[in-house]
């Protein structure tokens, strides 16, 4: 992938993120987009309260991953980085 073009994904995934940034934030966490990787992969870090909160899981999956696909669909896959989901 093309450095223009995967840093337009990077700021495409990053804008995705910052919608949901607000509500994560009333609840102690933050969001951190690592990388974006020429696959087309999106890897994102919970951070503060979420990182063990016990419905990180469902954040991550129907927010952080929804939102990103959505508002990006050249995204293959989102990938969890530095935190453990709950089950």
């Amino acid at each position: 992938m093309e450095n223009t073009v995967q840093s337009s994904l990077y700021q495409r995934v990053d804008e995705a993120l910052n919608d949901l940034r607000v509500f994560v934030k009333e609840d102690g966490g933050d969001l951190e987009l690592v990388e974006v990787t020429e696959e087309g992969i999106a890897r994102v870090e919970l951070k503060g309260a979420c990182t063990s909160c016990s419905m990180n899981n469902m954040t991550f999956k129907a927010g952080v991953e929804e939102a990103i696909v959505k508002a990006v669909p050249e995204i293959q896959k989102v990938e969890a980085v530095g935190f453990q989901l709950n089950k």
